[in-house]
């Protein structure tokens, strides 16, 4: 999937909202809330409002009038990510965490390499897209590599031992079974009397394949003379019974689905399911799947207590700005305030 240089407005209000931090700035008619020690000032909310209307004209949707349900969710949204992304910035330096420039422009380069082929005039045809000035391109990557660097941080203690691999895959075994499969070939017809004759001129020697790109209304195999290998369980119940019990060589009069008749030949025998071992490789792709599940798991509780301790130590908004619902809502003790 390509990365975008900017996550969508749909995307980011996924994301939760607010980090700790005590509301020590000061609200000024410039802003549109203060976030700990940070203000968020009405030109950021403008810019990434700017960037959502680039977003539905590229979709070819009608950017929501002012003042509608939808335009007001669509600014909670907004001020809701920027919250998060001011409490990001000031959690990632309580942490020790530094985005450099220079990381930043590297960053932005490898991204114009990979996505663009190092192409400039591209690369600047997806930032207007976009809604984007190169400066703000700049500040959306630092973002992310500043949730990058925290996630990092946050989820590095996290580890999967050999024996929750080996928990995991048996409590989960059905997951590793191939079913059993066959070769078979057979013809698709619609009626009953043409299957009949097909059936009988097929019991006189008649070629199969020949029939089957003539006659056979199965479009992924017809072509091929009738042949596919299928598995067990995988097909409608009709034909995967009469398929697996078929002998080798044997052919099936017609079988009636609700997809036609069918004449079905067995051209293998059936070869059994397995079950995969518990190899290094299984071994390595459950270990990573758990991982990644309880990495995600700690930094969403991370991201709910700090969210929660923040909430408690008070946000201000100015009027207008403040989202409704306001993520701060369900915690006990929250203080949050609008400017008068």
């Amino acid at each position: 999937m390509r990365r975008s240089i900017l996550l969508t407005l749909c995307s980011l209000a996924l994301v939760a909202a607010g980090c700790g931090g005590t509301s020590t700035a000061k609200l000024s008619s410039d802003d549109a809330a203060v976030v700990g020690s940070q203000a968020i000032t009405k030109d950021q909310f403008q810019e990434l409002m700017v960037r959502a209307k680039a977003s539905y004209d590229t979709q070819k949707k009608p950017f929501p009038k002012a003042g509608t349900t939808e335009y007001e969710q669509l600014k909670g949204q907004a001020v809701t990510y920027l919250i998060q992304q001011a409490e990001f910035e000031q959690e990632a330096d309580a942490m020790g965490i530094k985005v450099t420039d220079d990381k930043v422009t590297k960053s932005l380069e490898s991204l114009k390499k990979k996505f663009y082929g190092g192409n400039e005039e591209r690369y600047q045809k997806a930032l207007k897209q976009q809604g984007l000035t190169e400066d703000q391109a700049k500040v959306a990557t630092r973002s992310q590599l500043i949730s990058e660097a925290l996630f990092k941080k946050v989820t590095g203690s996290v580890t999967v031992s050999k024996e929750e691999i080996k928990a995991y895959y048996t409590s989960h075994k059905s997951q590793y079974v191939q079913p059993a499969t066959r070769d078979v070939r057979h013809i698709l017809v619609t009626k009953k009397d043409l299957a009949d004759k097909l059936y009988a001129q097929l019991r006189s020697g008649a070629s199969f394949a020949a029939l089957a790109k003539r006659y056979s209304k199965d479009p992924g195999s017809a072509a091929n003379g009738g042949k596919l290998t299928i598995s067990k369980g995988q097909t409608v119940p009709a034909f995967d019974k009469t398929a697996f019990s078929l002998k080798k060589g044997e052919l099936s009069p017609p079988v009636h689905t609700q997809y036609g008749y069918h004449i079905i030949e067995a051209l293998s025998a059936v070869k059994p399911a397995q079950t995969t071992a518990l190899t290094k490789v299984v071994q390595s792709s459950i270990k990573t799947q758990l991982e990644q599940q309880r990495k995600n798991e700690a930094m969403t509780k991370w991201v709910e207590t700090k969210r929660k301790s923040y909430c408690k130590t008070g946000i201000k908004y100015q009027v207008g700005y403040q989202p409704n619902p306001d993520p701060c809502a369900t915690v006990t003790g929250a203080t949050p305030t609008t400017s008068q």
